[in-house]
């Protein structure tokens, strides 16, 4: 698992964002995709929905491991 530029987000790819979530975790999950991005926090399972361009620019590392949707 290597860290990638983003070029498409995909359910089950993991997210390293730049600021600390209240429970202590940086990396959250992609859980459903649309006009804004559903991430899941993997420690609290706190759910939060996103915009593309906010969530692009608040990233730190993107792991591109779930499965193409093609």
């Amino acid at each position: 698992m290597s860290a990638t530029v983003i070029a498409e987000w995909n359910i089950g790819d993991l997210v390293t964002l730049q600021k600390v979530h209240p429970c202590g975790s940086y990396e959250w999950k992609v859980y459903r995709i649309g006009a804004d991005i559903g991430i899941k926090c993997t420690v609290c399972d706190r759910r939060l929905f996103m915009e593309r361009s906010t969530l692009k620019k608040r990233t730190k590392k993107f792991y591109q491991v779930g499965e193409s949707q093609a």
